[in-house]
Order: C-alpha cells, then structure tokens, then sequence
C-alpha cells in the first residue's frame, strides 16, 4: 500500500512537473512571437527562402550548403530566444549585444556562403539576357564603352572606391550597432539594412549571372591592371566575392541606401558634415562596378531601387512599429547599450 501511495505521488509530481513544463513553453512562445520585430519577421523569412532554394534546387553540394544554412538558422533562433523570448534580461547588455550580433552578423555572414549557395541553387546564368536587354533598352553596356579608357590610373582610381565599400559599411554599421542610442534612428537603420541584404542575396537566386568580366571577357581590348588596391580587389573577390550576385548590385544597394539615410537625417551629426562625401563615394563605387566589369547598367538600376525602397520601408515601418509595441506594453526594437549600469533613484533611496 505504501508503494501504491508513494507511485501516486510520483506520478502527481511528474504530472505537475509536465503541466509546468508546457505552461513555461506556451508563455515562452507567445512572449516571443509579440516581442518580434518587422526585421526579425524579416530575416526569419529570409533563412525560410535560403533553405526552401536549396532544398528545391538543381545544383552540386546542396545538403552541405542547408547544414550551414541551418547553423545560421540556429544562430539566430538562440539570439531571439534570448532576447525576443526573454530569458536574458530586457534591456541587459548582455540581450543587447546578443540580439545585435546574432541577427545582423547572421545576414551578413550568408553573403561569404553564397559563394557555395547560388551554385547549389541553380547552375543556370543570364547573363545573355542582362546583356540583351541593356543594349535594347539602353543601347549602351558601360563596362564595353568604357574600356577605350582603361588605364593602370583609371582602374586604380575605381578599384580605390570599389574596395572603400567595406570601410563605408564599417564606419556606419559599427557605430550604429555598439554606440548609438537614439531608438527611433536606430530602428531606421537596422530595418533598411534587412531591407537591402536579404532582399540582394535572395534576387541573387532569382537572376543568377556572372557579370561582364566572364560573359564578355573576349570582347574587352584592355587589360585591367593597377596597383595596390586593384590587387586588394582581386583578391577579395577571388578570396570572398559570392560570383554569381548581379542583380541587384549590392556594391550600388549598400551605400546608395547609406547615402540617401544620411541626407533624410542631415540635420543631425555626424550626418550634417558626413552626407556629401558618403554621396560623393556612393557615385564613385557605383561607377567602379561598371568600369572594373563586374556589374550590367541594369544592375545598377537595381540596386538604386532597391536602396529607395529600403529608405522608403525605414523611414515609413519603424512609425506603425513602435506605436504597436508602445500599445501592446512591448519594449522597443532596440534598446541603447549601456556599458556602466546607472543607478535608478528607487534603487538609491533604498541604499540610503
């Protein structure tokens, strides 16, 4: 009797145990679905398109590509638990740094992989038909009408700004990840970057292309050649560069989106003396996409959309956002890290 009794027990105990489980999992569950944000919704569905390409793709090397795919996945599913999903503190340094590093190092890691993934996708280009419908429509391919100018002088004047675009993207998303504090301007940004690489990486699957440097490669008279910067050019595509990413030309995306965001916000510094010479580089690596031949005009024209419409979405979104989160007594996108914890007052009357 008394092991009858003490088997009820366990089981009642184990029962409970289990009824507590699910209640912490459905509360876990419902608290991070509200606290997700328009970008995390964003991203989310950016790795869902990755993986649905490369399950239902044709090239080699596939199932190596999803498990990366799915590292990532993970990646960014532990830094929405622990942020999103709460079990780090809101408004913690270490939710802040998590959420930051996990969502945006995720995106921007998958542009190092789509050198394995767009092939994986597919083995299919378009080049000739980039290139047939620039000429019909433009009557004009740049990289071809440009290559009576090619000089050692000319290519290391654009391979200058080409590879300048790594130290724009530093300097803008760096101090926008670790130092700035302002909520709204914060959330503008960090959406209108989603915007632009999620949306660049997944057309590259959808409009798959080598670029003129390949396609055309018999129809150039001159050689490209240059010096210090032409060669680190060479060797980060040949090292990092994805190949087959095109259309749109994230070279124009990324700082046009850059340039257009510091002149909305030009009444505040540093973008009061900064928007000229962001604009200023913007025009010159866009030309250097064409003139080193990596990229078609209507590339171009793609990327310049693209990074309107990000602005659009950033400038627009972030508004209906926080009113949303404020209704529904959700914090904001971002919280501003802080690395010294301020005492609040009630905390000080209590010490006293």
């Amino acid at each position: 009797m008394t092991q009858q009794y003490l088997d009820k027990s366990l089981s009642r105990a184990d029962a409970a145990e289990l009824a507590e489980s699910r209640n912490f999992l459905a509360a876990f569950g419902s608290r991070l679905v509200r606290n997700l944000a328009v970008q995390d919704w964003l991203v989310l569905g950016y790795f869902t398109v990755l993986l649905l390409s490369l399950v239902f793709g044709s090239g080699p090397g596939r199932v190596r590509c999803i498990e990366h795919v799915l590292i990532d996945v993970a990646l960014v599913g532990l830094g929405l638990s622990l942020s999103r999903g709460g079990l780090l503190p809101q408004g913690s340094l270490g939710n802040t740094i998590v959420y930051r590093t996990t969502m945006f190092g995720a995106v921007f890691l998958t542009y190092f992989q789509l050198r394995d993934i767009l092939p994986a996708v597919t083995q299919h280009s378009v080049d000739a038909d980039i290139l047939a419908f620039d000429l019909r429509v433009f009557g004009v391919e740049p990289s071809l009408a440009w290559d009576q100018f090619v000089t050692p002088t000319t290519t290391e004047w654009f391979a200058f700004f080409y590879f300048s675009y790594f130290a724009i993207l530093i300097v803008h998303v760096i101090p926008f990840l670790l130092a700035v504090k302002n909520d709204k301007l914060l959330t503008q940004f960090g959406l209108g970057i989603c915007v632009v690489f999620c949306s660049a990486h997944t057309l590259y699957m959808v409009v798959p292309g080598y670029g003129p440097y390949a396609h055309m490669a018999a129809q150039f008279k001159h050689q490209l050649s240059g010096g210090l910067f032409w060669g680190l050019v060479r060797e980060a595509v040949e090292a990092g560069g994805a190949q087959k990413d095109i259309f749109p030309s994230l070279h124009t995306a990324a700082p046009t989106f850059l340039a257009i965001f510091s002149y909305r916000h030009r009444k505040l510094l540093p973008f009061k003396y900064t928007w000229p010479i962001v604009g200023f580089f913007a025009v010159q690596i866009i030309g250097a996409t064409m003139f080193l031949r990596w990229h078609y005009l209507i590339d171009i024209f793609a990327g310049i959309t693209l990074a309107s419409f990000a602005n659009f979405v950033a400038a627009k979104v972030p508004a209906w956002e926080s009113a949303r989160r404020a209704r529904l007594g959700l914090p904001p996108v971002f919280t501003p890290i802080q690395f010294r914890s301020t005492p609040s007052t009630a905390e000080l009357a209590a010490k006293e």
